[in-house]
């Protein structure tokens, strides 16, 4: 009856701690603030702490015991590996649908889609690494698909995660393959469609399905619960579209 007894008191304590962590992938960075506040409105208790990279990277910091909660990926790969390993406990499920997209920070002809890639004045072009971030793998099979690899290929400056891939393009680079998403925020409201930024064909890669699981360490955790559900919710939604993702 006393371990009985213990055990409920753990699992009280597991709930109703009030702060939970959540891994997100670098692409969401742009819209996660404005989800933590509308989850807010409806869970003015809970305290969420959002650690951010790369998908890979995350994903091997909880393969080695990270703390978090829960994972929102910017691909399947990582929460299917994470659940099939028994390190996530519900099965991978699609929260959003990301998109690639060029940006420059000086004015460029668009018309030619990524044929842009191209111009005599590219130097150097930034990609997220497609060995950690999902987009990088996304970025690589589009210029693939476009005849476009091979050529430009030793002209590309690697950013560990998508973010850090923006921060290439708009400083160190001439050019980069990013996340729509982030052209969505604020900070980035003065590039202008077919001016600074153009999308890719979505024809051109794997559509990017955002996958979503809840981690070992929260389960049984009413609070992770209660943010994944909200996940999936209409609110969170109409979020996720404002900042260019597509949702299912």
């Amino acid at each position: 009856m006393k371990k009985i007894i213990i055990a409920c008191l753990f699992g009280l304590a597991s709930v109703s701690a009030g702060e939970i962590s959540i891994a997100v992938a670098a692409n969401v960075s742009y819209a996660i603030e404005s989800l933590k506040k509308e989850f807010k409105l409806e869970h003015p208790e809970t305290k969420v702490n959002v650690i951010l990279g790369s998908s890979g990277k995350l994903t091997a910091q909880i393969k080695h015991g990270a703390p978090y909660d829960l994972l929102l990926s910017a691909n399947m790969k990582y929460p299917d590996a994470l659940y099939k390993e028994k390190m996530a406990i519900t099965v991978p499920v699609i929260y959003a649908q990301g998109a690639l997209a060029i940006l420059s920070v000086k004015e460029r002809n668009y018309c030619a889609e990524m044929y842009v890639l191209k111009s005599a004045n590219v130097k150097k072009i930034a990609i997220a690494n497609p060995k950690t971030a999902p987009y990088g793998v996304a970025a690589v099979e589009a210029l693939k698909n476009a005849r476009l690899y091979e050529k430009l290929k030793e002209k590309f400056v690697y950013g560990e995660s998508i973010s850090q891939t923006i921060t290439y393009a708009t400083t160190a680079a001439d050019i980069g393959i990013i996340a729509k998403s982030s052209l969505y925020s604020p900070k980035m409201a003065h590039f202008k469609e077919a001016i600074h930024w153009a999308d890719i064909d979505e024809d051109l890669y794997t559509p990017i399905d955002q996958g979503m699981a809840i981690l070992k360490r929260g389960e049984g955790n009413v609070e992770v619960k209660a943010f994944y559900d909200f996940m999936l919710s209409q609110k969170a939604k109409e979020i996720l579209k404002s900042f260019g993702y597509k949702v299912l």
